[in-house]
């Protein structure tokens, strides 16, 4: 799937993503990349960026990325099991940029893991890791 057909499919209502300013910059066949920026809507109240929000971008690309990899997407879709991040630095301005890399693909799980940096810096800011379930879609 190309990057502009896929930020078509994500585009088609209004989601926590938009909400955060989520924007995917890149597909290649060995990682989907996006981007959030570290503003007022990202912040916890010390100014710095909410773990929360780091974990919804994790959430976001690693949600995308299997919904990538299924065989047939009007046939199958892909749901959270688990998510799971270590919060390693904190970051007060910029963008965050988050790479998820699959670990697993097979047929009923997905495992993706979720490494968002600082963009400026290229600081590594947390680590995380999802586990996809692969159901079928019930017509």
């Amino acid at each position: 799937m190309k990057l502009d057909q896929l930020k078509q499919w994500v585009s088609t209502r209004p989601t926590l993503a938009d909400a955060l300013g989520i924007e995917l910059t890149a597909i290649t066949p060995e990682y989907l990349e996006g981007r959030m920026p570290v503003d007022g809507r990202t912040h916890q109240p010390m100014g710095l960026l909410h773990g929360g929000a780091s974990v919804a971008l994790a959430e976001t690309l690693g949600s995308i990325a299997a919904h990538t990899r299924l065989p047939d997407p009007t046939k199958q879709a892909c749901v959270g099991l688990e998510i799971n991040a270590n919060h390693i630095k904190g970051v007060r301005e910029g963008y965050v940029v988050g790479r998820a890399t699959a670990l697993h693909v097979g047929r009923r799980t997905q495992v993706w893991e979720i490494r968002i940096t600082h963009e400026q810096t290229g600081a590594l800011v947390c680590i995380s890791r999802i586990t996809m379930a692969v159901i079928d879609v019930e017509k």
